[in-house]
């Protein structure tokens, strides 16, 4: 299979849960869009809202580049709640690895990761964390689906 997320344009929805240290897993539902100009560069857009009103809604807001042919790329994130982040990406076989940093964050030193795991092209499977210094401070397991078009 060949990559869809991130490396097409597209509408997915995002449907999982949400877990912050020493909580209780909450429902989290999102939407992300995709997008690519002719210059290798994306920008992705994302919203995760909480049903039960269990916390704030969170938004990430991607600009990234990936020359083609290659499978790693660099990343700029304006994100709700940790603010201005940078990172970098791997595009392997079956997943792609996301690991960024907060910039500015000396004192908590926040950093995060994402895997998405391709289940099929128009499906994968999303683990991710954010760190405070050597601490999980929240995790999220959810699935994504392509929106037909």
């Amino acid at each position: 299979m060949t990559h869809t997320f991130l490396m097409q344009p597209g509408r997915w929805t995002l449907e999982g849960t949400w877990l912050q240290r020493n909580g209780m897993p909450i429902l989290v539902k999102g939407k992300t869009i995709v997008a690519w100009n002719q210059d290798n560069w994306f920008t992705m857009v994302t919203k995760l809202v909480f049903p039960n009103g269990e916390r704030d809604e969170i938004t990430f807001q991607y600009r990234g580049h990936l020359d083609a042919g290659e499978r790693q790329y660099t990343f700029v994130l304006q994100h709700s709640d940790l603010g201005r982040v940078e990172g970098e990406g791997w595009i392997a076989p079956e997943t792609i690895v996301q690991r960024y940093w907060v910039l500015g964050d000396n004192k908590l030193r926040r950093t995060g990761f994402e895997t998405l795991h391709q289940l099929s092209p128009n499906k994968y499977f999303h683990s991710s964390g954010i760190m405070a210094g050597h601490y999980l401070t929240s995790t999220m397991e959810a699935t994504l689906e392509r929106q037909p078009d």
